[in-house]
């Protein structure tokens, strides 16, 4: 399984920091949840960023 950071997130999406921060924080998004592996260690699975991605994509269509 792979796991992406949020600065990993943002240059694949093309937006801020703040901006993942703040989708993911949105109860009516519905962006993934972040998964905390640590204390100071929180991830994005890739598999569920790609699955938002797909789901824009049907959206925009």
């Amino acid at each position: 399984m792979t796991y992406l950071t949020v600065k990993q997130i943002s240059s694949r999406l093309s937006v801020s920091v703040p901006t993942i921060w703040r989708w993911a924080r949105d109860s009516g998004s519905n962006f993934p949840r972040p998964i905390k592996l640590g204390q100071n260690c929180t991830r994005w699975r890739l598999a569920d960023i790609e699955a938002w991605e797909a789901s824009r994509q049907e959206v925009a269509q």
